[in-house]
């Protein structure tokens, strides 16, 4: 077994997670000097780092930031718990609610409407009351939302688990609007989408952690065919076994509003440090930049974001139903090949905040769109275990698009970069719009041809990244 990469000066009471973040930006880096942090310093008030000239060089955490940095990329792999665990809800209430792939695919709309909603009040409320506030009602708006389940379940209604998820999704508004623009602003502008991509590396991890429980806990493993259906109605047992596979999904969600309104608590007791890029009227005066909606690399960032959540949304929120239709595999198994699939993920988010390093960041997430593009047409015209390869491969050519999609379209915002943050956040509810346009795919023509709906998608964002990815010089200027 390989030994861990020493951790120069790394300080003594590192807990483990804070260790796993050093590993990686020693990974990353090649020097991990700077977390030689004394803590007491973190609750000063420190204005915005620079911009360096050192390029790539630039240090990803500076000394004295390094805990909020900790306790914000936590976030990361806390919001993937349930934007994946809604992939297993499509399934399970599929089952339990008797529905088609359109009707469940309104699991994904009611819950990245609360983005869409939510993201730009979001905006609005930090820059009065900062990060840390916005980071608060976000973490109580989540954890309420995942106890909301326990009476959704005792009703029996498929509406009430539709406004438990809108309402976990307004938290999710909230701690994405936060927490990205927080990451970006916390360092030099010239490592920004590095770091970034290194603290949505923990997304995915997250994220894999909430399909192994959503398969093991959610999943009952039990497949009734006509027949056993038939002799449970007769019975009048049917309606008992539909509730038990309702009831399945509380323990799991209680359970996670219980660690989400803990970090709350966490973060309300850290200082955090003052970035000082709130849009006060004093900066206001002084920001003579143009318009949000004048800044043609932020526009498409924003329609590129769109495009992109869209199609890993649908992507993962159908990968299960195109391995029930083309493989012999029952539920369980079919989860954990979605799993597979976000192992894959997690190893392309590590590997492309290295390929960071080398590779300027819009030609690398034009080359792995188009790359992404291409996987989804072989996975629609041969369907079965070559597809679901490609599947999974997509996963890895997927991991690296938020965050630099984000980075980059934040980039020479200034002082509007929160209410920048929010709009690029708000665009997720294209997860909202797409998904259930390849569900009605789905219905119509099949599984695997819903994948054509990804594959547009990410032909758009290889567009974008070619053609309208790049800030103006004006722009950085001002």
């Amino acid at each position: 077994m390989g030994r861990l990469p020493a951790i120069p000066h790394a300080p003594k009471n590192l807990d483990a997670f804070q260790v796993l973040v050093a590993v990686a930006l020693s990974i990353t880096e090649g020097d991990i000097s700077t977390l030689n942090i004394p803590v007491g310093s973190i609750g000063s008030e420190q204005r915005p780092l620079q911009s360096s000239n050192k390029g790539i060089a630039a240090p990803l955490v500076p000394a004295g930031r390094m805990l909020p940095f900790f306790l914000v990329t936590a976030l990361f792999f806390l919001w993937a718990i349930p934007n994946n665990l809604n992939d297993i809800l499509i399934r399970q209430f599929m089952k339990s609610f008797e529905i088609n792939r359109l009707q469940a695919g309104l699991v994904q709309s009611a819950f990245y409407l609360g983005y869409f909603l939510l993201a730009l009040p979001a905006g609005q409320i930090m820059r009065r009351a900062g990060y840390k506030a916005g980071i608060l009602i976000g973490l109580c708006l989540y954890g309420a939302g995942c106890i909301l389940f326990w009476p959704a379940a005792l009703v029996g209604q498929y509406w009430f688990f539709l406004t438990a998820l809108f309402v976990i999704a307004s938290g999710l508004a909230f701690l994405e609007t936060a927490a990205s623009s927080f990451i970006v602003q916390i360092g030099p502008l010239e490592s920004a989408e590095q770091r970034l991509n290194l603290s949505q590396a923990f997304n995915p991890v997250g994220s894999i952690t909430a399909l192994l429980v959503g398969a093991r806990f959610i999943f009952s493993g039990v497949q009734l065919n006509k027949t056993q259906v038939s002799v449970l109605q007769a019975a009048g047992k049917y309606q008992d076994y539909l509730r038990s596979e309702t009831l399945r999904v509380v323990v799991p969600y209680i359970v996670l509003g219980a660690i989400v309104l803990f970090w709350a608590v966490l973060i309300a007791r850290t200082p955090f440090p003052h970035l000082g890029l709130d849009y006060t009227s004093q900066e206001a005066a002084g920001d003579h930049g143009p318009a949000l909606w004048k800044r043609r690399h932020f526009v498409f960032a924003v329609l590129a974001q769109f495009l992109y959540v869209g199609a890993q949304v649908s992507a993962w929120s159908y990968m299960i139903p195109y391995v029930l239709a083309y493989t012999k595999t029952e539920e369980r198994s079919a989860g954990y090949l979605l799993t597979g699939a976000l192992v894959s993920f997690t190893v392309g988010r590590f590997t492309s905040t290295w390929l960071l390093k080398f590779v300027p960041a819009s030609r690398l997430l034009g080359i792995f769109a188009a790359i992404n593009a291409v996987i989804c047409a072989v996975a629609v015209l041969r369907p079965g275990w070559l597809g679901v390869g490609c599947l999974i491969a997509n996963s890895f050519f997927m991991s690296m698009m938020y965050p630099t999609i984000f980075a980059l379209g934040v980039k020479g915002l200034g002082a509007r970069t929160k209410t920048g943050g929010a709009c690029i956040v708000m665009s997720i509810v294209g997860g909202a719009a797409i998904t259930p346009i390849m569900g009605k795919v789905a219905d119509m023509m099949g599984v695997s041809f819903g994948y054509l709906v990804p594959a547009v998608c990410f032909v758009g964002v290889a567009l974008y990244a070619w053609l309208g990815s790049k800030p103006e010089a004006e722009e950085l200027m001002a």
